[in-house]
């Protein structure tokens, strides 16, 4: 199983820029998408599914925000749309699709870089979101990938100019420690399992003075997944060459369950 995380920072927008055309030679298994930006009218997502993709979208209810969406070869055994939270739930924050042998939870959380208060709901959420998750858990659900933009940076290793970043949103200590907590609640970042402290790996750069180009980038995007899953890694990777974003695909290739 494939499974790619990509922040498309408007569904539209990256079909205009070829993302089908891209999915048709990737074919992931799985293709989890946030920042969908769905308008007024329903997003057209022909482009995908005419390639033999089943879609699933969590839009979020104000117009041109949020939201995401998952495209999966194979149909799932159950589809949870949101987090039971209308809080959240209003924004298209989560989406998961169980199958056989693992359920696949896509998530989009908030930046709370617009300011304190932004910042101060991205906290509650991220708190949240952990108690959520461990009631998953609890409930019995099929182990979990968590794919998604988290926002978060977990290590200094993570962002080009961490020591300037210690106070801003994404990397304060508050979020430091709630991912640290995160993974010893039983989940493994599966890039770092595969690369180790490979440095200068981010997976979104500002669109602001040639940052892209320079390598000048925040690792935001993630694939977690339950240590039961660990020994099923096969590959995990970013993809800074695939470009219809302000962020780039985030990959991992799961081993047979047979």
């Amino acid at each position: 199983m494939n499974i790619i995380s990509y922040n498309l920072n408007g569904l539209r927008s990256a079909v205009s820029k070829g993302l089908a055309d891209w999915v048709a030679t990737a074919r992931p298994d799985v293709l989890c998408v946030q920042e969908i930006k769905a308008g007024r009218e329903p997003l057209d997502v022909t482009p995908l599914t005419d390639l033999g993709y089943h879609a699933y979208l969590h839009p979020a209810r104000k117009p041109g925000y949020s939201g995401v969406a998952i495209f999966s070869k194979e149909k799932p055994l159950a589809v949870t749309e949101g987090c039971g939270q209308e809080l959240y739930d209003t924004e298209g924050r989560v989406l998961r699709l169980d199958f056989e042998h693992c359920a696949v939870l896509n998530t989009y959380m908030p930046s709370g870089t617009s300011g304190p208060e932004r910042q101060a709901f991205k906290v509650e959420w991220l708190h949240f979101f952990r108690r959520y998750v461990a009631g998953l858990q609890a409930a019995g659900v099929p182990p979990l990938v968590i794919a998604g933009d988290f926002n978060c940076c977990q290590r200094e290793l993570d962002l080009h100019n961490p020591k300037a970043n210690q106070k801003s949103p994404g990397f304060t200590p508050e979020e430091r420690q709630w991912f640290q907590d995160f993974l010893a609640d039983g989940f493994t970042d599966s890039f770092r399992h595969h690369h180790g402290d490979a440095p200068q790996r981010y997976s979104w750069w500002s669109y602001r003075a040639g940052s892209r180009a320079r390598n000048v980038g925040w690792r935001l995007d993630h694939l977690l997944v339950d240590n039961r899953l660990v020994p099923h890694i096969r590959h995990a990777d970013l993809l800074p060459d695939v470009i219809h974003s302000d962020h780039c695909p985030a990959s991992l290739t799961l081993s047979s369950w047979q």
